[in-house]
């Protein structure tokens, strides 16, 4: 498979200073990088534009508006959400002394619920890897492998990106804990099920992986990101689930199943290793909306 060939390095000196800042030292997900980069690269080649450092609220706001006529609301929350931690990043490390982004109001938007598996759906998903026929040139491990990496997606509720960026000593299967390194290289340690940590036991010993990263490719290289949103989109073939399926939505999954079953929001909180309790409350929200539902669907006076 041919490597990915890797965007060119910014001529701008502050934004290629902000994208190292991102990926080494925050440990930012790919997609993040490409998605900020993108965002700054619009402000930067927007007309009249002043500088960095020179740009002030009323300037920003005319971006906004321009936006606005442009976009969803939400594709300009998230543009602005880069701008916000750009500027942060000028006034920490590089002089600015004020963030004129503190003065723009953005607008609102509904947050929509997080899309969740029902427990018979991920017990399908799960399965998935098994039913496929290996391909020539893949190698005999490559099921056990992906059976690993679903068990452990829905089992610890890991992102993407920390998925792939295990290492072979940070699943213990002793204290059945995983240590994960998160946004900005903050670390959390989160309980492993036994089915996943049986599953990850029978690929280590199938593709003889003793050291090194946990998960690899068959070139015995850190597996991507892209091969593993590859594998998804396969696997969901197989099964009746009728949603589109990504690494996040089984995530989503975790949190909502751990709510359903009683568990309490700042436990999720950690599992998930978000900042704010704000972002793990929108599960709340689903398991509501699920318990309205099981009501009206049983009760005979809806």
């Amino acid at each position: 498979m041919p490597r990915t060939p890797q965007p060119k390095k910014p001529k701008d000196r502050l934004l290629a200073a902000f994208l190292h800042h991102l990926e080494f030292e925050r440990n930012s997900a790919p997609r993040t990088l490409i998605n900020y980069r993108h965002a700054l690269e619009m402000l930067l080649a927007s007309p009249g534009f002043p500088g960095w450092k020179e740009c002030d609220a009323p300037r920003f706001r005319a971006f906004l508006f321009e936006c606005m006529k442009k976009d969803a609301r939400a594709t300009v929350r998230l543009r602005f959400a880069a701008l916000r931690t750009f500027y942060k990043f000028l006034v920490e490390r590089h002089g600015l002394k004020n963030n004129p982004l503190k003065e723009v109001l953005l607008p609102k938007i509904r947050r929509k619920l997080p899309v969740v598996l029902s427990t018979k759906q991920v017990a399908e998903l799960l399965e998935a890897p098994f039913k496929i026929e290996r391909e020539k040139q893949a190698p005999a491990w490559n099921a056990a492998r992906d059976a690993a990496i679903l068990e452990l997606f829905y089992s610890s509720g890991l992102r993407l990106s920390e998925l792939v960026a295990l290492d072979v000593p940070h699943v213990d299967v002793f204290t059945e804990t995983v240590r994960v390194f998160g946004k900005g290289r903050k670390e959390r340690v989160v309980p492993v099920g036994a089915p996943a940590l049986a599953a990850i036991q029978k690929y280590r010993h199938e593709a003889r992986v003793d050291s090194g990263p946990l998960f690899i490719n068959k070139m015995r290289r850190r597996l991507g990101a892209h091969t593993v949103w590859h594998s998804l989109k396969k696997y969901l073939r197989l099964t009746a689930i009728p949603i589109p399926l990504t690494p996040h939505k089984l995530r989503h999954s975790f949190a909502t199943h751990l709510l359903d079953a009683g568990a309490d929001l700042r436990s999720v909180q950690s599992l998930l290793g978000h900042a704010s309790l704000s972002t793990t409350q929108i599960y709340t929200h689903v398991t509501v909306e699920r318990l309205k539902k099981a009501y009206n669907d049983a009760h005979p006076r809806a």
